[in-house]
């Protein structure tokens, strides 16, 4: 071989490397992207699951799952006709936390229920369901697996009128995400005990 074919081998050999080198760096760059877009998209969520599987790589893993999973679920959004009802049942069950805590903390269980299953979420399984929720409402997942805690805690007869109060405070926070923008949750002025 001539020293001009050497050369020409030569440049061949590094363009190949500086090719490949370039691209691990653009798959190292969308890695992070993707990566930085998980964390935001789920928040705390992110964190937690991170912090659960010892894997930033295994928590993503599951998380993009979660996001296929919920996109093929029919998730709609409210009817302005729903939201005002369903506001209208908040308001109800937070007046009933005077009288009745306990009784009240369970129907604010059950109307976060019936506001998922109006959007098109399934209820059957708690896991799953938060598991659902964490992809569209990751900011309020946690207030729901503390208020479901507490209200179980509570149906167990291990509670006190406190407790219930910040279930109520949990629920709220997550009926007010599901509702969506068109409508809130009432504030939770009419959540004081009388005798607490």
């Amino acid at each position: 071989m001539s020293s001009q074919e050497l050369m020409w081998i030569g440049l061949a050999i590094v363009a190949i490397i500086a090719v490949a080198g370039a691209a691990v760096v653009l798959w190292r760059n969308n890695r992070k992207k993707q990566r930085a877009s998980l964390a935001r998209r789920f928040g705390p969520e992110y964190d937690r699951l991170v912090h659960e599987h010892g894997s930033a790589t295994l928590a993503e893993r599951e998380l993009e799952a979660r996001a296929k999973r919920v996109h093929k679920l029919p998730i709609k959004e409210l009817s302005d006709a729903e939201r005002h009802s369903f506001s209208e049942a908040w308001r109800q069950t937070q007046e009933r936390f005077v009288d009745t805590p306990l009784i009240a903390v369970r129907s604010a269980h059950d109307l976060v229920q019936q506001v998922m299953r109006a959007r098109g979420y399934p209820v059957d399984d708690f896991d799953q369901r938060i598991a659902d929720l964490s992809v569209d409402h990751s900011g309020v997942v946690e207030n729901y697996r503390a208020a479901h805690a507490l209200h179980e805690q509570n149906q167990r007869g291990n509670g006190n009128t406190e407790e219930l109060r910040q279930a109520m405070k949990h629920y709220r926070a997550l009926f007010a995400d599901l509702l969506g923008a068109a409508e809130r949750a009432p504030d939770s002025h009419h959540m004081r005990p009388a005798h607490a």
